[in-house]
C-alpha cells in the first residue's frame, strides 16, 4: 500500500486513488489484468443496480486505438460483442477518441433501449502514442453515468515529469486507472481505484477454509479480493527497489533520456510523426506511386532491418498506411545505438529501393 501511494504521489493523482481515501491500488499481473478486474467491477455494479437482465444490453466505448486486452476482458466478461463500440480515429486528432463521436455513438445506443456502462481512455495507445482527452471525455462519462477507465499502460510513467503530466489531466473524473511500469518504469504493473469497494464487492469470495481472526475483523487488506487468482507474489518489492535506487530526480532524467533520443532519431527522418514520448512512426515513400506499392514497400523494409539481427522494429497501420515504429525505451540504450539504427535503415532502404527500381526497368 505504501509503494502504491507513493507511486500515485509520484504522478500526483488525487487524493481519491489513494489509500487515504476510499479509493487506493493493487499491482496485477499484467496490464490485460487490470483492464479485466476493472470491468468486472464495472459490470457487476451496474448489474446490481439494475438487474442481471441488464448484461445482455451493456455497452463499452472506446477508440480503435485501444491495445485488443480490452476486447479480450469483454470476451470473458460476458459483454456482447455486439455492443463492443469502436470509435474510429484518424490523423486530424493524432488518433485520439473524439468526444463528438462518443457522444453520439452514448446517445444513439440510448435511444435504442441499451445501456452504456463502460468507457476506456487512454494516455499513450501502443499503436499510435494518442493521448485522448480525458477532461473532455470525463465529463461526457460522467452525464451518461459511464464508468471512466483511463489506460495509461505506457506513457503513464514519463508523467513522473511535470512537463508530462498534463497528460492526465481529467484523470480526477476517472473511476480507475492503470498503468504498465514493466513497459518503460522498469517494473510492474499498477491498477488504482476511486472506490475499491466496487472491485472487493465484485471479486470477493470467502469460504470457510480462508476465514480468519484478522480478516473477519478487517485487520489485514485480504488482495485475494482485489485480483483474480487466489495466491499473491511479492510485486512490490521489485517496484520498491526501483524507487530506491534511482529516486525521483533519476527516473525523470531516465525518461526525459529516451524522449531526446526518439527526437534525434525522429530528426534524421524526413516526415516522420512527431511524437512527445519515446516512440517515432515513419515510413519509406516514393514519389509517383501508390499506397498499395508504399505498404509493400515499408513491409519489405521491416523484413529487411529486422533480419539483420542489429535492431528490431515493429509497425502498425494507420489511416490505412503501413507504417514502421522506432521506440525507445531499454534501460542500456544509448545515443550510439540510435546512430547505428539510422545506418542500418538506410542501407536496408537503399538495397530495397534499389530492388523496386529493377523491376521497374525488367517487369
Amino acid at each position: 500500500m505504501i509503494v502504491m501511494d507513493w507511486l500515485g504521489g509520484l504522478l500526483n493523482l488525487p487524493d481519491d486513488f489513494l489509500s487515504k481515501g476510499q479509493g487506493s491500488g493493487v499491482i496485477q499481473g499484467s496490464a490485460s489484468e487490470a483492464i479485466l478486474v476493472v470491468l468486472l467491477a464495472a459490470r457487476d455494479k451496474f448489474l446490481t443496480k439494475m438487474g442481471k437482465s441488464t448484461l445482455e444490453k451493456l455497452v463499452v466505448y472506446t477508440s480503435d486505438q485501444t491495445h485488443s486486452a480490452l476486447q479480450k476482458a469483454c470476451r470473458i466478461a460476458g459483454i456482447f460483442p455486439e455492443n463492443f463500440r469502436v470509435l474510429e480515429t484518424d490523423a486530424s486528432t493524432n488518433y485520439a477518441l473524439s468526444p463528438g463521436l462518443l457522444e453520439e455513438a452514448v446517445s444513439r445506443d440510448v435511444s435504442s433501449g441499451l445501456v452504456p456502462f463502460f468507457l476506456c481512455a487512454t494516455v499513450g495507445t501502443t499503436s499510435s502514442t494518442a493521448v485522448d482527452p480525458l477532461a473532455t471525455l470525463g465529463k461526457i462519462a460522467k452525464k451518461h453515468e459511464l464508468w471512466f477507465h483511463i489506460d495509461a499502460a505506457y506513457a503513464g510513467s514519463a508523467c513522473i515529469c511535470p512537463e508530462y503530466r498534463p497528460y492526465l489531466d481529467g484523470v480526477e473524473e476517472a473511476d480507475s486507472f492503470n498503468m504498465n511500469a514493466h513497459k518503460w518504469f522498469l517494473a510492474n504493473i499498477m491498477c488504482a481505484w476511486q472506490d475499491r469497494n466496487a472491485l472487493i464487492q465484485s471479486l470477493s469470495t470467502n469460504p470457510e477454509f480462508l476465514k480468519n481472526k484478522a480478516s473477519q475483523a478487517n485487520l489485514v487488506l485480504d488482495y485475494k479480493d482485489w485480483q483474480i487468482p487466489l495466491g499473491r507474489r511479492f510485486r512490490s518489492l521489485k517496484l520498491w527497489m526501483v524507487l530506491r535506487l534511482y529516486g525521483v530526480s533519476n527516473l525523470q532524467q531516465y525518461f526525459r533520456n529516451h524522449i531526446e533520443l526518439a527526437k534525434c532519431f525522429e530528426g534524421f527522418v524526413r516526415g516522420s510523426h512527431p511524437s512527445d514520448i519515446s516512440l517515432v512512426f515513419f515510413r519509406l515513400v516514393t514519389p509517383n506511386s501508390d499506397e498499395d506499392f508504399r505498404n509493400q514497400l515499408n513491409h519489405g523494409l521491416l523484413d529487411a532491418v529486422n533480419s539483420t539481427g542489429k535492431i528490431f522494429i515493429s509497425h502498425t497501420v494507420l489511416s490505412g498506411k503501413y507504417v514502421l515504429r522506432f521506440a525507445v525505451g531499454a534501460s542500456l540504450r544509448e545515443e550510439r545505438h540510435v546512430f547505428e539504427a539510422w545506418e542500418v535503415l538506410q542501407r536496408e532502404a537503399s538495397v530495397i529501393l534499389g530492388m523496386s527500381r529493377e523491376e521497374k526497368m525488367h517487369p
